[in-house]
């Protein structure tokens, strides 16, 4: 599979989410105190995300 959701720990004991796409990290998430926010994070993304507005600040 090209893209995947990534949860894992940081060094300071935080779950943070990481979507990658091809290996490459396209973004990562803030931390989180228990791994089930970071999957209600995931969720949450996959369910809001396809709507989106882009905001271009260019």
């Amino acid at each position: 599979m090209a893209h995947k959701f990534e949860i894992f720990k940081d060094k300071a004991g935080e779950y943070r989410v990481r979507f990658k796409y091809n290996n490459e990290v396209m973004f990562a998430s803030e931390g989180y105190a228990g791994k089930a926010s970071a999957q209600n994070a995931i969720e949450s993304i996959k369910k809001n995300g396809p709507d989106a507005p882009v905001e271009d600040n260019t």
